[in-house]
């Protein structure tokens, strides 16, 4: 259960779109399951607790590692409470954490992050035009970054043919073709 008890209806709705609509983008790359609002479909473990993050990211196949929980905030839940009682948590979850607040609440979170000592995988700002909504990363750890590029699929490379080097040309050869062509100074030249 959220620190926050009650999320205006207005933002609670927001929050849920956003849920689904980055589970949506998930599917191409990972299996994902998502809580939105008091639902509680995909648990995490952390020791012995079960959390329950707005959307976990599974890898797809037998498988199924955790890659990442992703929690979703809006402008009245980045707070020092939320911090405390969720970020904290799900930053100790094997995985990354990513975090999708507020374009206008960048700066509370990340200082939020670095005053609780919160170790978060990324960083995205989201904000609305009209129905579209874009997202933008705002942070990535080092730690991700260099997970990312390890579980990368590598490209399929092709041998290379080496590059065609010219033979070196020989005295003798170089003989032949002078000896072949006569020079100008050499051929008869044509009246007029």
């Amino acid at each position: 259960m959220s620190p926050i008890l009650v999320r205006p209806v207005r933002e609670q709705l927001e929050h849920d779109r956003i849920i689904r609509l980055l589970q949506a983008k998930s599917r191409r790359r990972y299996e994902a399951g998502m809580n939105p609002g008091a639902e509680q479909n995909v648990a995490v473990r952390s020791g012995t607790t079960a959390l329950y993050p707005d959307l976990v990211l599974s890898s797809p196949g037998r498988g199924k590692r955790l890659e990442a929980v992703v929690e979703v905030e809006t402008g009245e839940s980045v707070n020092h409470l939320e911090a405390l009682a969720q970020w904290s948590r799900f930053a100790k979850v094997r995985g990354g954490f990513h975090l999708y607040v507020p374009s206008t609440m960048v700066d509370v979170a990340r200082r939020l992050c670095e005053d609780n000592q919160i170790a978060v995988s990324e960083i995205w700002s989201y904000h609305s035009i009209g129905e579209d909504v874009r997202f933008t990363l705002v942070q990535r750890s080092r730690e991700a970054g260099v997970e990312a590029r390890r579980t990368a699929p590598r490209p399929v490379s092709t041998p290379r043919k080496a590059p065609a080097t010219k033979r070196p040309v020989r005295a003798k050869s170089a003989a032949r073709r002078a000896a072949v062509k006569p020079s100008r100074a050499s051929r008869p030249q044509k009246r007029k």
